[in-house]
């Protein structure tokens, strides 16, 4: 038996269309964690920049303005563009909605929507496999994998291939954010500027992009170590866990268990009292025909390695 089919045949089925291709040769447990100047550089200027808004450009209307823009981003762009909509997929609406959204996924200062795409996969594919480096499950220390995912960056020794579908990779819009996503910040500073001086640009560019970076770090962390345990997905690497607490201000996108278990359903929050916006707000564009076919995990292809979790023991759903 060849390696290639013996890594195919260890594989749960749900890996078989994924965008890392499984039957590849490639080792997701085997790298080195390097610094990577241009994204710590990133973070840590637009951390200074925040810091310096709050200390020396203090003011209501600045503190408004972050709030405000932290919120639009993170809803319609993080949660319903970046992830739901271009990671997933998991609803239709129209092609100027979803470069709205991704667009605005872009104003959190993560990454461009490719390289965001092509980093969500290789942890996604990782942490469902029996074992894989600490940098992809948050296997480490609070403060070495804050280290970690701000400012460095895993070079796997031999990385699996990523294979993206032609409309995305070739999308044109979506190669220019990519190219330009770091400068895509700029207009709005030089607004924001003009409307209120250094003191809006400090508090509604650096200050939100900073909270953004932090704030996906620090969800990450919790999500992939601490909170609710309701489903199991047997054999994975790590699992995804509720951080109820963070509903509100991740929008939903705390609802980290639910999501391990069917990652391809638009709405998050399944259980009555989980708070998913994302959600309530998709539900919204659906009624007035802007969303359609929407996914949820009765839509989706049965996976019989998620289990119940229960106090003494788990059984298959």
């Amino acid at each position: 038996m060849t390696e290639a089919l013996a890594i195919r045949t260890t594989l749960p089925a749900s890996l078989a269309t994924h965008r890392v291709r499984a039957g590849d040769s490639g080792d997701v447990t085997h790298g080195d964690v390097v610094f990577q100047p241009a994204k710590g550089l990133w973070f840590l200027g637009m951390l200074g920049g925040a810091i310096a808004g709050a200390l020396f450009f203090f003011s209501f209307a600045g503190l408004l303005l972050f709030v405000v823009s932290t919120a639009i981003v993170l809803l319609f762009g993080h949660s319903l563009g970046s992830h739901r909509k271009l990671v997933h997929n998991s609803y239709e609406c129209p092609r100027w909605l979803e470069y709205t959204f991704v667009y605005l996924g872009v104003q959190v200062g993560l990454a461009g929507p490719i390289g965001l795409l092509r980093q969500h996969e290789m942890r996604d594919y990782a942490q469902r496999l029996s074992d894989c480096h600490a940098y992809l499950r948050h296997g480490n220390s609070w403060w070495r994998d804050a280290w970690w995912q701000l400012c460095c960056e895993l070079r796997l020794a031999e990385s699996p291939r990523i294979v993206l579908e032609e409309r995305v990779a070739a999308d044109r819009f979506y190669v220019w954010l990519e190219r330009t996503w770091m400068a895509q910040h700029l207009p709005w500073a030089t607004l924001f500027y003009v409307w209120g001086g250094w003191g809006f640009v400090l508090w509604g560019v650096c200050a939100r992009v900073a909270a953004g970076v932090l704030g996906h770090w620090i969800i990450g962390f919790l999500a992939h170590n601490h909170g609710d345990l309701q489903r199991v997905v047997v054999g994975a690497a790590v699992q995804g866990r509720n951080v109820r607490w963070t509903s509100l201000l991740t929008m939903g996108e705390c609802w980290h268990n639910n999501h391990h278990a069917f990652p391809g359903s638009a709405r998050l929050g399944l259980e009555p009292g989980e708070w998913d916006p994302g959600w309530w707000v998709l539900a919204g564009l659906r009624r007035i025909g802007w969303v359609w076919r929407i996914r949820l995990p009765r839509d989706l292809p049965a996976r019989p390695e998620v289990c119940v979790a229960r106090e003494h023991g788990e059984f298959i759903i």
